[in-house]
């Protein structure tokens, strides 16, 4: 696989130490992107939307004699754009935070990890046409009620990230990705039309497993046509593991010590040590694991990606932090940053797990539990129904009833609640882990959350 183009880390950082001798500036550091990507959608067998694009772009920071940082961002990689990238920071520099300046990551020459991710060859766009009018066609053909694959997308990209500093930083990475989803729509006559989909994610196109997401597609779609209104009251709750992890990534500012030092997090300083979920409960962060497709060996600031314990036996052990949040709170960088004047943090790659040694005290499992309960399978509406720095939320699902081992799919409706009291009121991790797009869970029960039915 060759090298994309326009990203040389070592000819870039020459070119930026020269521009830099030249204007005066002795500290500065960049990140820089280039991907070259395409996909396709298709609407019964025609090409709907065909999509190739190279896209390149780099963000500068210099810091000034005062200290203070200026950042500019730019697509132009040219001699010329990157000196009026380097001469915009510096002159934003004037205008610095001097109560919030990022400094370099004291672990962006550490060693990196190693990652077994080996480039796939990419197919283009016509196989990638001629591949999803056949998945598109196959998942029709399954059941007479699937009128429509509305939502539907092939894609495949080749993608490259570096980091620099004036220090002597120099971090580089290429992959390659690709990923298909299916959202087919079934109707039957008298009935609303129900809908449900799959996803499927690869190194390499080819490596996609095509006839396992249509399987998933239709099976879940099928699965919502015998529909039936749910009761409004309080459910013993199974959620699955894609479900899980949506709720637990709405919340992620509470493990998030950016989110805590700007007061806009559940967690203060002080609740490092302190239980907040129930003892067999754990949880890490593992943006090196082998299901995460897109993993990264280091972040935006060039720190290395490591897997970290956030929640170990119901303990809140560390927050994922920056170089910034890591320095306030006397720690070191986790590498979870982005790159900016003010830095961002967020989580690679949650991991839910059973505590070593401790059980729940519960045997239940989502196939053979026969007493009435909701398994959730899919939560929807995060960004308006989730109150993160307050706890709360109340989302629309889609997911069934289930009672003596017959699932009737809940026609609509809301489910609600805290995270806190969620996490403390966990009744069950299964024993079985699922690699999802989102990470890994088993399936998870809790009890006493409240369902509020159609009205």
């Amino acid at each position: 696989m060759t090298e994309t183009n326009g990203l040389n880390a070592s000819a870039l950082r020459d070119r930026l130490q020269e521009l830099a001798r030249r204007e005066g500036i002795h500290q500065w550091d960049l990140g820089a992107a280039c991907s070259d990507d395409c996909s396709v959608q298709v609407d019964r067998g025609e090409a709907k939307q065909l999509k190739a694009a190279q896209r390149s772009s780099i963000t500068v920071r210099v810091w000034n004699g005062d200290g203070l940082v200026g950042i500019t961002s730019t697509t132009d990689l040219s001699e010329a754009g990157l000196e009026k990238a380097l001469t915009g920071a510096h002159e934003a520099s004037r205008f610095g935070n001097p109560d919030d300046v990022p400094g370099f990551s004291p672990l962006a020459t550490a060693p990196l990890p190693e990652l077994d991710r080996p480039l796939k060859q990419r197919r283009g766009i016509l196989p990638l046409l001629s591949t999803l009018r056949e998945a598109e066609a196959d998942l029709l053909a399954r059941h007479p009620a699937i009128n429509s694959v509305p939502y539907n997308g092939l894609a495949e990209s080749l993608s490259q990230s570096l980091y620099l500093n004036s220090d002597g930083a120099l971090r580089e990475m290429q992959r390659t990705q690709a990923s298909l989803y299916l959202y087919a729509k079934a109707e039957e006559t008298g009935r609303k039309p129900r809908s449900s989909g799959a996803v499927r994610l690869a190194l390499g196109s080819g490596d996609l497993d095509v006839s396992g997401c249509i399987e998933e597609a239709v099976e879940r779609t099928v699965s919502h046509l015998a529909y039936r209104p749910i009761d409004t009251g309080s459910y013993r709750i199974c959620f699955t593991p894609e479900a899980f992890l949506s709720l637990l990534g709405a919340f992620s500012s509470m493990l998030n010590a950016r989110s805590v030092l700007d007061g806009v997090s559940l967690s203060r300083r002080e609740s490092l040590g302190t239980s907040v979920a129930v003892p067999f409960l754990s949880l890490h962060d593992d943006g090196l694991h082998s299901g995460n497709i897109g993993a990264s060996a280091f972040d935006g600031e060039g720190t290395p990606t490591r897997r970290i314990s956030l929640i170990e036996g119901g303990v809140l052990t560390n927050f994922l932090h920056s170089e910034a949040t890591a320095r306030a709170f006397g720690v070191a960088p986790t590498g979870h940053a982005g790159l900016g004047a003010k830095v961002s943090v967020g989580p690679d790659w949650f991991v839910v797990s059973t505590t070593e040694g401790v059980s729940s005290g519960h045997d239940l499992h989502h196939k053979t539990h026969q007493d009435p309960f909701v398994l959730i399978e899919d939560l929807s509406a995060l960004h308006a129904g989730v109150k993160a720095s307050q706890g709360s939320f109340s989302l629309p699902f889609d997911g069934w009833l289930v009672k003596g081992g017959e699932r009737i799919s809940v026609e609509a409706a809301t489910v609600a609640g805290d995270i806190r009291t969620v996490l403390n009121s966990l009744l069950h991790l299964e024993t079985e882990s699922e690699v999802t797009p989102r990470g890994v869970s088993p399936h998870v029960w809790v009890d006493g959350l409240s369902i509020t039915g159609e009205a």
